[in-house]
């Protein structure tokens, strides 16, 4: 009988991924994007109900449904939003062009 020796190894799924490093083709469920109690470094800086309530009414990107029970967001269009909100928080809401 051949008896499976434990490595100290992580195996790729036990090792977390950081949202920079995810290719847009991606993608990323709700409990990875807002930030809680079990996941403090989530790239979104609210819960998920303001979350779902960004979604209903069409100020964050909707979700796709991978599956009955799946539902997740493409990370080019999370990074895309992101970006937007940056730019308006710097200026001030107001489109700037270079002249």
């Amino acid at each position: 009988m051949t008896q499976k020796t434990k490595t100290n190894v992580p195996s790729t799924t036990d090792i977390p991924i950081g949202f920079d490093a995810l290719p847009d083709s991606a993608f990323v469920r709700e409990a990875e994007l807002v930030r809680s109690g079990v996941n403090p470094a989530g790239v979104l800086p609210f819960s998920k109900p303001t979350l779902w309530r960004k979604v209903k009414d069409g100020s964050f990107p909707r979700p796709h449904k991978l599956a009955a029970r799946v539902t997740a967001w493409r990370v080019k269009e999370v990074r895309d939003w992101i970006n937007a909100c940056a730019c308006t928080a710097i200026t001030g809401g107001v489109e700037r062009l270079a002249v």
